[in-house]
């Protein structure tokens, strides 16, 4: 079974999430808990949680088809030692949020080194960030995102991933979403049949099917091997139509929230009919 959707608005209130992902006719949804811009938040509230939990209810979105993502200011590989702790302390509230929500699992990206440390201090730093925030959690599995590589960020090769892995000790609380604007846009050519037999083969034999739990499907407005994170809507940039085709039919993808995190919010309704009739 496929579970698609979008990363929908939480304006409002997170038990506003749930809703909105009904309104565009998902089965999944993908949302952020707080203000993705801004280091804190206040708390959740006893009301809103309990207005999400029983919307999630109502429209049937069991915890496995939800996928949160936490904030853009969070470096869980920062070389520096506020800034790490900083982006610890965020992280671990991002986590709590899930825990308190009743959800699963929390999407984000790994981390950066900014040029200050070396590629696997700052990936040993995302793992022991990981660790800690396990530790004082239950119940939500930390779900690593590749990126397409822009800047100093790390997390754009599946070695990246399979190596912050192999550092975290509860391996049954860490997992992989993958985006394929981003992996598209790191080299990985997914457009046709036989690259997206590969890239997934290569990640199945680097990280394993077991670890993923979710998929951000984008289009790219940049070319294959540009390392620049520009999502396109679905069809209109450079990988085009097929892949997402690929994906729909392949039972290795079933079971997992699909989020679309493309552009033009007024085609996800649309966009979400198209897989679902490929799926079909």
């Amino acid at each position: 079974m496929k579970y698609i959707g979008a990363h929908v608005s939480a304006s409002g209130g997170v038990e506003n999430a749930p809703l909105n992902a009904h309104r565009i006719g998902a089965t999944a949804f993908a949302l952020f808990t707080k203000n993705q811009k801004q280091w804190s938040a206040p708390p959740l509230t006893d009301q809103s949680i309990e207005k999400f939990k029983n919307y999630c209810k109502e429209f049937d979105f069991k915890p496995f088809q939800v996928l949160p993502h936490d904030s853009y200011l969070i470096n869980l590989g920062h070389p520096q030692p506020e800034g790490l702790a900083k982006s610890r302390l965020a992280f671990v509230d991002e986590m709590q949020r899930c825990q308190q929500l009743g959800l699963d699992r929390l999407n984000f990206h790994p981390g950066s080194h900014l040029k200050e440390i070396s590629e696997e201090d700052s990936l040993k730093r995302i793992a022991e960030s990981i660790n800690i925030a396990l530790s004082e959690t239950e119940g939500v599995t930390a779900v690593l995102e590749n990126t397409a590589g822009q800047g100093t960020n790390l997390g754009y090769r599946f070695e990246h991933l399979k190596q912050i892995i192999d550092w975290v000790d509860d391996k049954s609380r860490v997992g992989v979403c993958i985006d394929t604007c981003h992996a598209f846009t790191s080299g990985y050519d997914i457009r046709t049949r036989d690259g997206f037999e590969e890239t997934f083969r290569q990640f199945d034999a680097i990280i394993g099917f077991k670890y993923l739990k979710g998929l951000h499907l984008n289009d790219s407005k940049k070319d294959l091997a540009t390392r620049v994170d520009r999502h396109d809507s679905l069809g209109v940039g450079f990988i085009g139509i097929d892949l997402f085709s690929f994906i729909m039919a392949d039972p290795r993808f079933n079971n997992m929230p699909l989020i679309l995190e493309t552009p033009v919010e007024e085609k996800w309704p649309e966009e979400i009919q198209m897989l679902k009739a490929m799926a079909r």
